[in-house]
């Protein structure tokens, strides 16, 4: 693939401070150590580094153009573009070098501190099950369908250049939509600048992100969510926080959400449900037409009523029906968030869930507390080099909720397992918790399993989507799921 310099610059402003316009280009590259002869290099001034400083090694590596926010004194044979902001100019550049992709697919982007990874799943499967080809990009990762995108990210919203890619193979493969999970980050450092967004979803605003690394503010930290909705078509908005109203003011054709009343889309009468088939919540919706439909998710918790209510609300915009929303939120799974095992449910309710400090852990118990099982197994240990306090306060919420407390390893990195377990049984002890302690993982899931009685919950907490155990420096191959399959194979 191969654009000359001026098609690239079409959407920008730009300054041309030396060389030509119209030089061909054979790649677009913002690390000097990748930069390959004939390459675009873009100066991005980031947090540790400026970009500017690693001008000579791109240039030495065959660098043949640059696009800088700096003044800068290089040999005449090399073309420099100036412009304000390089990460934006990225963007754009990245937008253009893969032919604007997100122009051929419908795209919704969902913004907001907790939910964007469990309701992006949910629109997915409710657009799969819609006879749609879905691409979804977040924080487990990209995907077309159960196929995983060999593009690798780092981050919930990639860096721009790896997300044009990823969306050139999604449009490559006939996806027809992409759901991608849009956060503060992506949207501060513009990532997502130069996607043509169909739709944008606000579902909450807490204090997550207020760090000398993320955002100095409650105010800055929305200043940046808000940017989204200047770039959609049209709009979700869950109205039932304090910032709610602020994002419906800058939303443009916005659709609401509430459990409250007063909204287009209103959901009442929630309730949680366990039947042979079914682990999750059930809740009304009715619809701007007045319309009430039944509504069950086969995910646990009063939290997903709120992601499954904005997903019909984005799917009736686009015109699917009612019965294929709730047959395809019958069978929704997020790998890791309140993940239930459904070849479990014959002998008790297995969940594997990320919580991995005392709040959200202590979030995940109370909700599980309200199915009233027989009895509640909590499997978890904690990660290594990580404050104590983290793996008492975990030890305490687990003393105090759990009927079963089943301590093992979790990622103990560079510490002794029986120092981390230590700080747990702590905790435990605070409030007289009933406990075991089985050093193996995959041991640990399979007691539990063996000793199930009926109307039990058994959650493991910590690993959630993760498939390894980090040991001394190194990662080995362990998945949650792989064991309980697993086990109930045998049987």
């Amino acid at each position: 693939m191969q654009h000359t310099l001026r098609e690239l610059l079409t959407d920008l402003t730009y300054q041309i401070i030396q060389g030509s316009e119209d030089i061909t280009l054979t790649g677009i590259c913002m690390d000097s150590r990748k930069v390959q002869p004939g390459n675009l290099f873009l100066c991005i001034s980031g947090y540790r580094t400026d970009g500017h400083t690693y001008i000579p090694m791109a240039l030495s590596a065959g660098a043949t153009a640059l696009v800088t926010e700096k003044e800068v004194d290089v040999p005449d044979t090399v073309t420099v573009v100036k412009v304000e902001d390089a990460r934006y100019a990225l963007a754009l550049i990245s937008a253009a070098w893969y032919n604007h992709p997100t122009k051929d697919m419908t795209v919704i982007g969902l913004t907001g501190t907790k939910g964007k990874t469990t309701t992006a799943h949910m629109v997915k499967k409710i657009l799969e099950e819609a006879g749609n080809k879905t691409g979804m990009v977040g924080t487990n990762g990209a995907f077309i369908g159960d196929k995983k995108v060999p593009v690798e990210i780092k981050n919930t919203t990639p860096e721009s250049f790896d997300l044009q890619h990823i969306f050139s193979i999604m449009k490559e493969e006939g996806c027809r939509y992409v759901v991608m999970e849009v956060s503060s980050q992506g949207l501060k450092l513009n990532r997502v600048a130069g996607i043509d967004f169909d739709y944008g979803a606000f579902l909450n605003l807490s204090y997550d992100h207020i760090s000398p690394t993320e955002h100095a503010d409650m105010k800055e930290y929305e200043e940046c969510k808000l940017k989204l909705f200047s770039m959609v078509k049209k709009s979700v908005i869950f109205m039932d926080t304090e910032y709610s109203e602020d994002f419906y003011n800058a939303a443009k054709n916005p659709v609401t959400v509430s459990l409250k009343g007063n909204a287009d889309y209103v959901v009442s009468n929630v309730r949680n449900v366990w039947n042979d088939d079914l682990f999750g919540v059930e809740f009304d919706l009715r619809e701007p037409d007045g319309k009430n439909n039944h509504v069950s998710v086969a995910m646990p918790g009063y939290f997903n009523a709120e992601n499954a209510a904005v997903a019909c609300a984005l799917s009736a915009m686009e015109g699917i029906t009612e019965e294929i929303m709730d047959s395809a939120l019958r069978k929704v799974s997020v790998k890791g968030r309140t993940q239930i095992i459904p070849e479990a449910m014959s002998k008790a309710i297995v969940m594997i869930d990320y919580a991995h400090n005392a709040f959200s852990s202590e979030c995940v118990l109370q909700m599980l507390r309200e199915y009233n099982p027989k009895r509640l197994v909590c499997i978890f240990g904690c990660g290594g080099n990580r404050a104590v306090s983290r793996r008492i306060g975990m030890g305490e919420v687990a003393g105090k909720m759990a009927d079963l407390s089943i301590i093992t390893m979790d990622n103990p990195r560079d510490e002794e397992l029986k120092d981390i377990n230590k700080g747990i049984i702590e905790g435990i002890d605070k409030y007289n918790g009933k406990y075991i302690t089985i050093d193996d993982r995959k041991e640990a899931i399979r007691y539990a399993l063996d000793n199930a009685l009926p109307g039990d919950i058994i959650v493991m907490l910590g690993k959630g989507h993760e498939t390894y155990q980090e040991i001394k420096g190194v990662r080995y191959h362990f998945s949650e799921e792989e064991v309980i399959l697993d086990y109930f194979a045998e049987k």
